[in-house]
C-alpha cells in the first residue's frame, strides 16, 4: 500500500468495504444512495490523501457524471427528503449497505480539501454575507462587523460567541463606549447587493457555509454544521 495511504486506514479498516482499490494517492470503493421512487444509484467513491471525496456515478452506461461531491451525487440520485449524505449514501461491507457515518472513511474527510469542489453545488454558490451586529456587554450599544472576506467572518464569529465583548474589541478601529452608535437608518443598510435597505433575503442571509463556519471552532454551531455539511 502506499505509505501516505497506509498513514490514513489500516488493512484491518479497510478488509470488509466491497469493491475496494487503491491509487497512487487515493481509494476507490463501491457506494450507492438510495431512492424510493428510482431504487438504489451506484457510483465510486474515490477518497483522496488530502481528504477530498470524489464520486464517479454509473446509474447508467451513458451517465457522464464523474466527479461529484457526496452532496451532488445524493442529489443526482433523485433521493427524497433533506440532504443529510452521510447517512443516505452507503457502501457495501459483509454484504450490507452501511451509511458512510458508520464507516472509517469519514475519518479522513476534510472540509478545506472539499471546498474548492463545493462550489459547483447550489447551496455553495450563495457566497455573500450581509453586515451584522454586535452589542458591546457593557453600554449596550451595537457595534457593526463586516463580513467580506474569510477573516471579517470569523472576527464577527469570535466577537458575536464572547459573552462579555466590549466596543474595546472591535477590530477596526479604537472606540470606547461613549462614541455613538450608528442612527437606525444607517443600520438598516447591512450591504445586500439585491436591496440597500434589505431585512433580510436568501441573496444577503447565510445560514452556514465553509466562509462563516469554522473546523477549528468548538461552538455548538460549528460543530452541527461540521457533522452535518452537505457538499
Amino acid at each position: 500500500m502506499n505509505p501516505r495511504l497506509s498513514n490514513m486506514f489500516t488493512e484491518e479498516e479497510l478488509k470488509d468495504i466491497e469493491g475496494l482499490k487503491r491509487g497512487s494517492d487515493f481509494i476507490e470503493v463501491k457506494c450507492g444512495c438510495t431512492s424510493r421512487k428510482y431504487g438504489d444509484t451506484i457510483g465510486k467513491l474515490r477518497v483522496f490523501t488530502n481528504g477530498q471525496f470524489l464520486i464517479s456515478c454509473e446509474c447508467t452506461p451513458y451517465c457522464e457524471e464523474e466527479k461529484l461531491t457526496p452532496y451532488d451525487f445524493e442529489k443526482h440520485s433523485g433521493k427524497e427528503g433533506t440532504r443529510k449524505w452521510k447517512n443516505h449514501i452507503w457502501v457495501v461491507m459483509k454484504n450490507k449497505k452501511v451509511p458512510l457515518w458508520r464507516t472509517v472513511l469519514l475519518k479522513y474527510y476534510k472540509h478545506a480539501s472539499n471546498g474548492a469542489n463545493e462550489l459547483t453545488s447550489t447551496r455553495a454558490k450563495r457566497l455573500f454575507h450581509r453586515d451584522e451586529f454586535v452589542r458591546c456587554s457593557r453600554c449596550k450599544k451595537e457595534r457593526r462587523f463586516r463580513l467580506r472576506t474569510d477573516e471579517e467572518c470569523r472576527r464577527f464569529h469570535d466577537a458575536a460567541k464572547a459573552r462579555k465583548w466590549k466596543c474595546a474589541n472591535w477590530p477596526y478601529d479604537k472606540i470606547a463606549c461613549k462614541v455613538d452608535e450608528e442612527r437606525a437608518s444607517r443600520k438598516s443598510c447591512r450591504g445586500c447587493p439585491r436591496s440597500p435597505s434589505c431585512k433580510g433575503c436568501t441573496t444577503c442571509v447565510c445560514f452556514g457555509c465553509f466562509k462563516c463556519r469554522f473546523l477549528d471552532c468548538k461552538c455548538r454551531t460549528c460543530v452541527d454544521f461540521v457533522q452535518n455539511a452537505e457538499p
